[in-house]
């Protein structure tokens, strides 16, 4: 059964799975499924139309599930869904989605999200991915599974950053980053390839030197964007494992809506 400290409030229509643990003075909404293994934080407060997965841990004075920060919200049912395994650290704010968008805010499984951070409406976030303090996403960012966001860093609304991804300290980015590619600065630019995340990710050292040309390609040879993606759709040499890299680079840089950073 769910261990609820007297002094939170659960409404009578929460759904709480088994083992689930409720600190003292959090609040849970009568729209909120929490699956088993779950541990919310004193003074946490998760509202709306919230689904939370399996074994997430909740730290203190979190607000999840919270409205849109949009003026064009008019109090429509709009969802948050969280996935299993993730671990929210103190004073974070994720908000619901709007119906201008998909009307959902998701976040994957496994992601590592720091103090202070904010999600904002229908972002949707990977797996795998860690957010340090202070990161902030603004309305309908897409992170990529197993991104990296160094503390202070912001994104403006509707960036895509791909899978693997690295964002530096304090970076502003408002353009879309492929994947694999070390961004920092303000404005962000690219300063090369996570290989060290790859190489922990189990990446060969051949697969490695795959994203690496497909680095160079873009952003060493002082070709156009359009003479790149050709370049990258022609490279041989690969091996086999490379191939899905390079699709999704290729898919990635076709379906850009903000410009890359380059």
């Amino acid at each position: 059964m769910a261990r609820i400290h007297p002094t939170a409030q659960v409404d009578a229509g929460a759904e709480l799975g088994e083992d689930v643990e409720v600190a003292a003075y959090a609040l849970i909404g009568p729209h909120v499924r929490i699956g088993e293994g779950c541990r919310i934080g004193p003074h946490s407060v998760i509202e709306g139309h919230t689904t939370l997965g399996r074994n997430n841990r909740i730290g203190q004075a979190n607000s999840i599930g919270s409205p849109p920060q949009d003026k064009k919200y008019a109090g429509e049912p709009t969802l948050l869904t969280i996935g299993d395994g993730n671990t929210i650290r103190e004073f974070c704010t994720i908000n619901t989605g709007t119906v201008q968008d998909a009307g959902v805010t998701r976040v994957g499984d496994d992601n590592w999200i720091m103090s202070y951070v904010h999600i904002a409406h229908d972002c949707q976030v990977g797996s795998h991915t860690t957010m340090a303090n202070l990161t902030q996403l603004a309305g309908h960012v897409h992170l990529g599974d197993w991104v990296v966001v160094g503390g202070m860093a912001g994104m403006h609304q509707f960036v895509r950053v791909g899978a693997h991804a690295m964002i530096g300290f304090q970076s502003r980015l408002s353009q879309d980053l492929p994947p694999f590619v070390v961004v920092a600065g303000n404005p962000a630019e690219a300063q090369g390839i996570n290989a060290e995340g790859l190489r922990r990710r189990g990446f060969t050292p051949e697969r490695i030197a795959a994203v690496k040309q497909m680095h160079r390609l873009l952003y060493r040879k002082g070709l156009t964007l359009d003479d790149a993606v050709r370049e990258i759709g022609d490279m041989d040499g690969v091996p086999p494992e490379s191939a899905a890299d390079i699709r999704q680079m290729l898919d990635f840089l076709g379906s850009a809506q903000r410009g890359i950073v380059r």
